[in-house]
C-alpha cells in the first residue's frame, strides 16, 4: 500500500456506489493528503439473481469476493451493508469502523399508496428476505408474499409494473440513494423487526493495519457501534444466516440499551421474540455479550 494511496473495495450496484462514496468523501475531507481509489467488485450475490439468497448460501455472497480483495492486497479497505455481513469474520479480517447508521426501519412502496394495513386481501407484496416474509404473515396472513431479487430500481420497477402490488424495502437504502419520497410507509419496528444491521455500514480491512485503523477511527460512531454489536451478538447465538428467520433491533434509552430480537424456523414456524434492557455498555465486547445473551433465550 502506498504511503499516500488506499484503494477501497465495493460492490458495483447504485446504493453500494452511493453509500461507498459518500463515506470517501467524508475520508477525503479528513485526510487531504492521501488519494482514495476505488476497486468494484462483482459478487456471487450480484451474478446469480434467480435464485432465493437462502437457496445460494446466505448474505455472506455479497461480500466473499470483497474480501478476497483485502486478503490478496488488491484493497485496503471494504464497504459493506453491515447486514449483508456474516456474523463472525476471519481471524486475518476486521471491523473496528463503523459509521453512524442511517435510519433502521423497513419501508413499504406500494402501487395504490394504500398503507400495510389497508391493503386488500391476497394482495401481492415482494421481497426477497425470510425475515420479512415471515413478519409480513404474521401480521396480515391474508396476503400473497412473493420472492423477488434485484437491486432496488428493480424492485421499484416490479411494483410499478403491477408485477407486485408492494415491496418492502430497507429505509436507509431509499435515503442513501435520494428515493425517500417513494416510500408509501415506514413499517413500525413493532410489526417487523429489521434485519441485524439494517442501515448501518461495516468498514472491513486487514486485522493487523494499523494504519488504516488510524485514518478510520475518527468516522466511527460510538453508539452506532455497540447497538449494532449487541445485535450481531444475537446473530453469533444463533449461527444465523439468510436461511434463518432472524431480526434484532437495539436502541438507546437514555443510560440504558434496549434489545429486541425475533427468530422462527427456516420455514417460518415457530416464531418467537423475546426483549431485554441493560446499563449501556462501554463498547462493542460487552454489547455483544447482552447479544448473545438474548439470542440463547432464542434458540
Amino acid at each position: 500500500m502506498s504511503a499516500s494511496r488506499i484503494v477501497i473495495a465495493t460492490r458495483k450496484s447504485a446504493l453500494a456506489l452511493a453509500q461507498s462514496r459518500a463515506f470517501i468523501a467524508r475520508m477525503a475531507a479528513l485526510h487531504p493528503g492521501v488519494l482514495f481509489d476505488e476497486l468494484l467488485v462483482t459478487t456471487t450475490g450480484d451474478v446469480v439473481q434467480d435464485r432465493p439468497l437462502a437457496d445460494i448460501g446466505g448474505k455472506g455472497l455479497f461480500v466473499k469476493e470483497i474480501e478476497e480483495a483485502l486478503l490478496d492486497g488488491r484493497a485496503d479497505i471494504a464497504i459493506h451493508s453491515l447486514k449483508d455481513v456474516p456474523p463472525e469474520l476471519l481471524p486475518s479480517l476486521s471491523i473496528e469502523c463503523i459509521p453512524e447508521r442511517e435510519d433502521p426501519r423497513d419501508v413499504l412502496v406500494t402501487r395504490s399508496g394504500q398503507t400495510l394495513a389497508a391493503l386488500p386481501p391476497a394482495s401481492r407484496v415482494g421481497t426477497g428476505s425470510l425475515r420479512r416474509r415471515v413478519q409480513l404473515l404474521a401480521y396480515r396472513p391474508d396476503l400473497e408474499v412473493v420472492a423477488i431479487r434485484g437491486n432496488v430500481d428493480t424492485r421499484l420497477r416490479k411494483c410499478e409494473t403491477g408485477e407486485v402490488d408492494a415491496v418492502v424495502l430497507a429505509r436507509a437504502g431509499l435515503n442513501r440513494l435520494g428515493l425517500s419520497a417513494r416510500a408509501t410507509e415506514n413499517i413500525a419496528p413493532e410489526v417487523m423487526l429489521p434485519a441485524v444491521g439494517q442501515g448501518a455500514l461495516g468498514i472491513e480491512q486487514r486485522a493487523d493495519d494499523r494504519r488504516v485503523s488510524e485514518l478510520l477511527a475518527p468516522l466511527s460512531h460510538s453508539d452506532t457501534k455497540i447497538l449494532v454489536s449487541a445485535e450481531r451478538g444475537v446473530m453469533l447465538a444463533i449461527n444465523g444466516n439468510c436461511t434463518t428467520p432472524v431480526a434484532a433491533f437495539a436502541v438507546r434509552q437514555g443510560d440504558l440499551l434496549h434489545l429486541r430480537a425475533f427468530l422462527a424456523e427456516p420455514d417460518g414456524s415457530r416464531p418467537r421474540s423475546a426483549e431485554t434492557t441493560a446499563p449501556f455498555p462501554h463498547d462493542a465486547e460487552a454489547a455483544t455479550v447482552i447479544g448473545r445473551g438474548l439470542g440463547a433465550q432464542l434458540i
